[in-house]
């Protein structure tokens, strides 16, 4: 009998630190693999920095279109701007000009 009480006493003098270190494995496993986790914030960081990177490429293109648009509005008009776009589109090149080939699938403007 004096076995059993001993035994008995041990296992509830370990019911609590056995909780406890229960706990703090679930809090600490999902601290990292949760949808909040480090592993999550290292992803989502990992995101931000790539849709900065499309978006620095946008705004480089947005305002290479723009430039081009301001030479070709009316209020100051560029007209060797004016020429090179009247060219490109109907496709016309004079005789002492270089014509350099692109891949159809490379645009210019």
């Amino acid at each position: 009998m004096a076995f059993l009480r001993g035994v008995k006493r041990r296992a509830q003098a370990l019911v609590l630190p056995t909780i406890f270190f229960a706990l703090c494995g679930y809090f600490a496993h999902h601290a990292m693999h949760g949808t909040r986790g480090l592993l999550a914030r290292d992803a989502r960081n990992t995101e931000i920095a790539a849709a900065r990177i499309v978006l620095a490429e946008a705004e480089a293109e947005r305002d290479a279109m723009e430039r081009k648009v301001a030479g070709l509005r009316a209020e100051h008009l560029d007209r060797d701007m004016l020429e090179e776009r009247a060219r490109a589109l109907l496709n016309v090149v004079s005789r002492d000009e270089i014509i350099v080939p692109y891949a159809p699938n490379r645009r210019l403007f």
